[in-house]
C-alpha cells in the first residue's frame, strides 16, 4: 500500500456515496469483487492482482461512478510505478504444464462466454432500438445528471526545489512525509487540502491546473489551504 493518499480513493468514494449506491450493488454492477472495491477506495492497489488489473478495475469503476476514466488513470499514473517484468519462468515440469494448460482452457472458456454475452446483448438492445422511434434512455445508477465530480475536485501538484517536509489535510486525512529535490507529488481532495511546508520556497505548487510558481520566502514555513471557490495561504 502505498505510504500516502494520492486521491484517487477518496473521489471514487465520494462519487459513489453521493449517488446513493452501496459497495453491493456496485460490486454487483461492475462485476468487480467487494474487496476489490474496498482496496480501490482505501488505495490499497498492492492488494489486486497486478498494475494493468488496477488500471482496468480504476477505469470500470471510474465509468460505473460517472467520472472521467481518463482523470483516475492519470492521477494514479503519476505515482504508480511502472512493475518490472517478471523473470523467464524456468523449465516446467509435468505437473505445472498441467496446470498451466487447465488455467488457458479456463480463460478461452471465459473468453467465449463473454463474447456470446455481449453479442446477445448486442442482438436485443438492436431488436429493441428497431421497435421505436426513438430509444429510450439508458439506465445509470445515478440520481440525477451531475457535472464531472472530478472537475470539481481540488488537485493539488508539489514539485520538491530542495529537500523538504510537507504535512497534507485532504478531506480530514492527515499524511506528513519528506520529499527529496525533484520529487513530485499529486494530492486530490473533494470538498478541502490544507498544505503545510517546512520550507516555502523548496516547492513549486500547482493548483487545478493553474501555476502558482514558488509560493512562500526561502527558509520560512509556508500554508495553505484550498476549498471549492477560495485558497488562502500564509507564511
Amino acid at each position: 500500500m502505498q505510504d500516502a493518499m494520492i486521491g484517487v480513493g477518496p473521489a471514487l468514494r465520494k462519487a459513489r456515496e453521493r449517488r446513493g449506491v452501496t459497495l453491493e450493488a456496485a460490486s454487483r454492477d461492475t462485476k468487480l469483487h467487494i474487496d476489490q472495491l474496498r482496496a480501490l477506495e482505501s488505495e490499497d492497489f498492492d492488494a489486486l492482482i497486478s498494475d494493468v488489473y488496477v488500471r482496468g478495475a480504476l477505469r470500470t469503476y471510474a465509468r460505473y461512478l460517472g467520472l472521467s476514466a481518463d482523470k483516475v488513470i492519470g492521477a494514479y499514473d503519476r505515482h504508480a510505478a511502472t512493475p518490472c517484468a517478471p523473470p523467464p519462468p524456468a523449465k516446467l515440469g509435468r505437473v505445472e504444464r498441467a496446470i498451466a494448460a487447465t488455467r488457458i482452457r479456463d480463460n478461452q472458456l471465459l473468453m467465449v462466454f463473454l463474447a456470446g454475452t455481449v453479442l446477445a446483448i448486442a442482438i436485443v438492445f438492436g431488436l429493441v432500438s428497431r421497435g421505436h422511434s426513438t430509444p429510450a434512455p439508458a439506465t445509470l445508477p445515478t440520481v440525477a445528471a451531475e457535472p464531472d465530480p472530478l472537475d470539481r475536485e481540488i488537485d493539488v501538484v508539489v514539485q520538491a526545489i530542495a529537500d523538504v517536509r510537507l504535512s497534507v489535510t485532504a478531506d480530514g486525512v492527515s499524511s506528513t512525509f519528506s520529499m527529496a529535490a525533484g520529487e513530485t507529488r499529486t494530492f486530490m481532495a473533494g470538498s478541502d487540502l490544507d498544505l503545510r511546508v517546512s520550507d516555502g520556497g523548496a516547492v513549486h505548487v500547482t493548483v487545478n491546473g493553474r501555476d502558482l510558481g514558488v509560493p512562500g520566502i526561502p527558509g520560512r514555513p509556508w500554508k495553505a489551504t484550498y476549498s471549492f471557490g477560495s485558497a488562502t495561504a500564509s507564511p
